[in-house]
């Protein structure tokens, strides 16, 4: 493995370290009845899919796939891809966000945003918003690829957007949670957390919940970001929450899964694995009563979402930070063994393969028929 590889590694999303030197992830936000993303013809406007973070895609995908088009750049996409109507939009960690054809991978436009871009872009209203390792959220025109408007923060912005009514929510390294005004980025509130916040925030309804490298699941109002209760996780937590049927599921960094009444913060049920003890990064998936999550013990496995009893779990040859996809009866996630997988949902058995010969910690996109992923090599591929 040579050193640029390496490096990458070593930049994958989630907690590390020491109390000093943690990488805090938001644990979701929950609202919505009907969750703001995807839409009926299929788009994949942020990250996760909907602002419940379900990880469910709203298209079907061919039994086989092959490979579409692929784009090239010298630096990772190691965050998620959005697709809207006939148009891919990538960040890349060489400080660009690029906006390609779905149907050709043609570049229409690209916009400079001067500092590497991890956070996965959520398209609404013709923006596109995003954030950078400089701490700005940018707002971008998605059919030009010009400026909106600009929001500083006081640390890096791994955390994607998502949606509540006119506002946007998403939260910094500076230990903020953010909410701002989707049309112009006016600040409505910021709600302080003890430590760094990476993840995304899931919406439902009208309250926040927002997990960090504290241990803790701040439940706060959307309305003013008050604090509405602290839930202790025992953990810090490495993923985004997913919210579904009144709990939320969400994997920590002390090496298990969680499930939490969204009602009172009880614990319904947890998961650790007393021999392979590796932490959860990737944020899990949930649909038809399953959860799904990948591990860094190189395994995806899948959990009833009510009782929290193991499926199934698949082995692979290296640690999963990718968050998983449901497309109809198959599940498809990344890994960093170079590999994209397609498992069958019911069994866990592997049901398609492809090399790409180079880590994959983005997660994939899913919409309009297809299904876009970056690699640490700073390749992105688009399957139909």
């Amino acid at each position: 493995m040579n050193s640029t590889r390496v490096s990458r590694l070593r930049r994958v999303r989630g907690c590390t370290g020491g109390a000093g030197h943690l990488h805090a992830m938001t644990l979701a936000l929950v609202f919505s009845v009907t969750p703001h993303g995807a839409s009926g013809d299929g788009d994949w406007p942020m990250f996760r899919g909907d602002s419940a973070l379900t990880g469910v895609a709203p298209s079907d995908l061919p039994a086989e796939l092959a490979v579409a088009w692929t784009f090239k750049r010298e630096d990772a996409f190691s965050g998620t891809a959005a697709i809207v109507g006939e148009t891919v939009y990538a960040p890349c960690e060489d400080g660009k966000l690029y906006a390609l054809g779905l149907s050709d991978g043609k570049l229409r436009w690209s916009y400079d945003a001067e500092s590497a871009i991890r956070s996965s872009p959520t398209v609404a209203d013709g923006l596109v918003m995003f954030g950078s390792e400089a701490g700005e959220l940018h707002a971008v025109d998605a059919s030009k690829g010009e400026r909106r408007w600009v929001f500083k923060c006081e640390g890096e912005i791994i955390s994607s957007v998502n949606l509540a009514g006119d506002r946007v929510v998403f939260g910094s390294y500076d230990g903020m949670i953010y909410a701002l005004k989707r049309a112009d980025g006016t600040l409505f509130w910021k709600s302080p957390t003890e430590d760094r916040v990476h993840a995304t925030c899931a919406i439902a309804g009208e309250t926040a919940l927002v997990g960090g490298c504290d241990g803790v699941l701040h439940v706060l109002h959307l309305a003013d970001g008050k604090t509405l209760r602290t839930v202790p996780l025992g953990s810090v937590t490495g993923a985004s929450a997913a919210v579904s049927g009144g709990r939320a599921f969400v994997g920590t960094y002390g090496n298990e899964v969680l499930s939490i009444e969204l009602d009172d913060g009880r614990i319904a049920w947890r998961f650790s694995d007393a021999v392979r003890e590796f932490p959860f990064i990737a944020c899990a998936a949930v649909h038809d009563g399953r959860v799904f999550i990948g591990g860094r013990d190189k395994r995806l496995r899948a959990f009833d979402a009510n009782s929290g009893e193991q499926k199934w779990e698949l082995a692979t040859r290296g640690r999963i930070d990718s968050s998983p996809v449901v497309v109809g009866e198959r599940v498809f996630f990344g890994c960093s063994d170079g590999n994209l997988y397609a498992v069958a949902a019911k069994t866990g058995e592997k049901v398609w393969q492809f090399e790409a010969a180079e880590a994959m910690t983005a997660s994939p996109a899913v919409g309009r028929g297809r299904l876009v992923i970056g690699t640490l090599d700073g390749t992105l591929y688009c399957f139909k």
